[in-house]
């Protein structure tokens, strides 16, 4: 709790020195900004397109959260990657580089190929040496309690989130079990508002796994059933942001990561989409925050441009 009130402590001096930069009154400052990373696997490359639009635009982000495929692109994010290496990272990765197949009675896959990405990938290993306070959602296997890791390593951490149940072993993690934060956090506004953020953008990856009817294999069963979990939960985390971001992925597999290009842009158009309104906060310091009943506009999916 000590190092959570540290966290919200420093998010908040980060939007009063943004204002005093640019001449605002106390009284009036830029309010701390959060970004909320759902999961999706390889479709959560479209959140590369979403951090590449507000770093163009110069929308100052004090906060992020992520989940699962989220949680790895927000810690690269917080730890020092611009959006153009993360693009390029993106380009080179494919589902070997994060796992291997394994016999285990707790799945069909383990994801510790992860720990050697992170290593080579991030260019801090600490939530302390972060340039952006971090939060990232696993899930408590054994209670089904919500877990928030703001200390400490990173990479054990990203590692539960993404520990996909059914697919990916579980992470243990100073003796709990571990699986992936979209159980209890698809997308993680509440931690994100938790942790300091006044105004909280939520990008939510939105989309059924297989649309042709019958499922094709086990991951399809798997995945489809988190999909329409989300959806039922969505109440839960939708209160807590003050917009929600859907890119259109629906037409992309849970692997694709041969198509980042494709994701980045489907990324890029509905953030490009919702700019407007989150341009609302910066030229309205002096409001208060939305009560939480009155948030959420949802922007997206929106249509893709053609190539």
């Amino acid at each position: 709790m000590k190092r959570l009130g540290n966290i919200i402590r420093s998010v908040q001096a980060f939007g009063r020195e943004i204002s005093r930069k640019n001449g605002i009154p106390s009284d009036q400052r830029i309010p701390a900004i959060g970004v909320a990373l759902g999961g999706g696997f390889a479709r959560g490359i479209a959140h590369i397109g979403i951090l590449k639009v507000l770093e163009e635009e110069g929308i100052p982000v004090r906060v992020v959260t992520g989940t699962s495929v989220g949680a790895l692109i927000g810690a690269s994010y917080c730890s020092g990657l611009s959006a153009a290496e993360l693009e390029e990272v993106a380009h080179n990765v494919r589902f070997a580089t994060f796992a291997r197949w394994t016999l285990s009675r707790f799945g069909f896959a383990n994801n510790d190929r992860m720990v050697k990405f992170l290593t080579r990938t991030l260019k801090v290993k600490t939530f302390e040496e972060l340039r952006i306070p971090l939060g990232v959602s696993a899930t408590d296997f054994n209670t089904g309690e919500g877990v928030v890791f703001h200390s400490g390593s990173i990479i054990d951490p990203v590692r539960a989130s993404c520990a996909y149940p059914g697919m990916f072993l579980p992470v243990e993690i100073r003796g709990r079990y571990l699986v992936d934060g979209m159980l209890s956090h698809p997308v993680p506004s509440r931690p994100a508002r938790e942790m300091g953020a006044e105004r909280v953008l939520a990008v939510h990856l939105k989309g059924t796994w297989n649309k042709n009817g019958a499922p094709r294999h086990l991951f399809d069963v798997i995945g489809q059933a988190f999909a329409i979990a989300q959806d039922q939960m969505s109440s839960q985390w939708r209160t807590a942001a003050d917009l929600v971001v859907e890119p259109d992925v629906a037409g992309f597999a849970y692997d694709d990561f041969k198509r980042a290009d494709h994701l980045i842009r489907a990324g890029e158009v509905a953030m490009r989409q919702a700019l407007p309104e989150v341009r609302k906060w910066l030229e309205s310091p002096e409001e208060s925050p939305i009560p939480a009943r009155a948030r959420r506009p949802v922007v997206g999916p929106a249509p893709m441009p053609a190539d």
